[in-house]
């Protein structure tokens, strides 16, 4: 007999008590890209999450009780508008809660506080090769066409 998969979802914004299930998260988020962060880095964007006089703010979203996706998002100005823009920078579900509606959660939380807050808009980016991501993110709005470069200092 098939487990029931229960179907509700709570997307919160993150408290102090979700470091370690956040750090988890944020693990498997940093593999999934094959990048490692620094641990300074990591405890810094903690702290900027858990900051309120900080830009960077944080989604957890549970299913039964447990953590099992998180949004990083940071709310910034922009010269085209007048109120605030939100770039979802992160967004990570765990594999074994894929296609469970979970990242769609997430978006639509952030999408009903633009509307509540009056962000003039929210966007992000992926990689162009990531299309369980891809497939989530076209329902929401097809890409823009633009291409991102990223100059970074040199070593």
């Amino acid at each position: 007999m098939r487990p029931t998969v229960p179907t509700e979802i709570l997307v919160r914004p993150a408290v102090a008590g979700d470091e370690a299930v956040w750090r988890d998260l944020w693990a498997g988020y940093c593999a999934f890209y094959r990048v490692t962060v620094a641990p300074e880095v990591t405890t810094f964007t903690w702290a900027r999450i858990c900051d309120p006089q900080r830009p960077v703010h944080a989604l957890m979203a549970e299913q039964a009780g447990t953590v099992m996706g998180m949004a990083i998002y940071i709310l910034h100005d922009n010269t085209w508008n007048l109120t605030p823009c939100c770039y979802l920078e992160d967004l990570y579900v765990r594999p074994e809660a894929r296609g469970l509606g979970i990242g769609n959660h997430l978006i639509a939380w952030l999408q009903d506080a633009m509307a509540r807050e009056g962000w003039c808009r929210l966007y992000w980016h992926t990689e162009s090769t990531n299309d369980t991501a891809r497939r989530l993110y076209d329902r929401f709005t097809p890409t823009d066409g633009f291409v991102r470069y990223v100059l970074k200092p040199e070593t």
